[in-house]
């Protein structure tokens, strides 16, 4: 994407018509529910076209169709849906193709809800699905059968950054009339464009850096204007999971700073990375714009640009000294999510009894010990300062 292109993006598109809000530079929050019409003939063909007009705003809000038209564009797609969260854009792409005795294909450790819906939602209405390792092509197609009508990637996935290559899995998907669907929350628009590269629709938890502030829980679906009308008016519309016009307005002010946000983050989180790999008490990171990282080479062909995510495991015997150096941080706030202005820890011990020995989970689950760090816009020598101090309690 051109700089030029981004910034009027950015700053511009939607609010072009700044006469029509009174010369308002940030553009207004829409905050009504309904909106009248002077005519029979005007209201029946907003009736028509909910999409595209302005009727009731769990289907379409001024405010909000700004921010569906920059979310678009960053990634050169045709059009875009807001969501209440990242996991109901998701719910939506997956649902709105899929119906009883179909299969879907995922990729091995997916988000969580990702995961619950198709383990145990979508397998009450009579739906399969296989979850494999997707980091080779063959692993998918391996498990394709005749009823698989998806394949749902996360590129790279929140915990440990497996990628696929989008490329391929496209080409593959398209040959035999399958969809496609990719989490691109971790590399964002501005470091990957999967529609580019032949995926079919492209979802955000735009909680994270999309939005970037800790202050909206928000999700994305992009995609040709045929497949955004084919969600919009099936789960979408049926299922009322709408962004509202205030958070949407919060959004538009995130997106502002989201190319400045991302330089400094991926700045610091250099450092972090190379503070971590050179520490003796910890085992093992994760990053995968590392130089050693086994799919370095799919991330420099399918990523431009780095993130703020990472993790690493420590060199322990139990999840009590996981605890010890946890509990010892100052400047990584300890919570879930990921992606805003600040630096946060989740630790995965969290969701063990205390004590776990280190080895206990099972085969294709992330390690007990494994902590995740969202690096945020702080100074990156007070962040390597207070993971110093921390990991000497380990």
């Amino acid at each position: 994407m051109q700089e030029h292109d981004l910034s009027y993006i950015l700053n511009q598109l939607g609010e072009e018509d700044r006469e029509r809000h009174r010369g308002a530079v940030a553009p207004p929050i829409y905050q009504s529910s309904i909106f009248a019409f002077a005519t029979v003939e005007k209201m029946r063909a907003a009736f028509g076209d909910e999409l595209d007009n302005t009727l009731y705003t769990r289907g379409n809000n001024p405010t909000v169709e700004i921010l569906r038209r920059k979310l678009a564009a960053l990634e050169g797609a045709e059009d875009a849906l807001l969501f209440g969260s990242g996991a109901a854009a998701i719910a939506a792409g997956v649902v709105a193709g899929l119906r009883a005795g179909d299969h879907v294909v995922c990729v091995q450790k997916p988000y969580s809800w990702t995961r619950t819906l198709l383990r145990d939602f979508l397998a009450r209405f009579g739906v399969s699905h296989s979850f494999v390792d997707a980091r080779e092509v063959a692993g998918i197609e391996a498990a394709l059968t005749a009823q698989t009508r998806l394949i749902v990637l996360e590129s790279p996935n929140t915990m440990t950054y497996e990628q696929q290559d989008l490329a391929a899995v496209a080409t593959l998907a398209r040959a035999r009339g399958i969809r496609t669907l990719v989490d691109n929350s971790y590399a964002t628009p501005l470091n990957q464009r999967p529609l580019a590269l032949g995926i079919d629709l492209v979802a955000h938890s735009a909680t994270k850096y999309l939005n970037g502030h800790s202050d909206v829980v928000a999700g994305v679906l992009c995609g040709s204007k045929a497949l955004i009308r084919e969600v919009f008016s099936g789960p979408y519309m049926t299922l009322g999971a709408m962004l509202s016009p205030h958070d949407a307005w919060l959004m538009i002010r995130g997106l502002r700073t989201l190319p400045l946000r991302m330089r400094q983050v991926a700045a610091s989180t250099a450092q972090v990375v190379e503070f971590l790999q050179n520490h003796a008490k910890v085992e093992q990171v994760w990053y995968p714009h590392a130089a050693d990282d086994p799919q370095a080479a799919l991330t420099r062909r399918q990523i431009s640009g780095a993130s703020g995510l990472l993790s690493f495991t420590l060199r322990c015997e139990t999840t009590a000294a996981v605890e010890r150096f946890c509990d010892a941080l100052q400047r990584f706030l300890m919570t879930v999510s990921w992606g805003g202005y600040e630096s946060l820890l989740f630790p995965v011990a969290a969701v063990y009894p205390p004590d776990t020995r280190v080895g206990a989970h099972k085969p294709g689950q992330v390690p007990v010990n494994l902590l995740r760090l969202s690096i945020g816009l702080e100074e990156p020598d007070v962040l390597l300062a207070d993971l110093a101090q921390a990991l000497d309690r380990v």
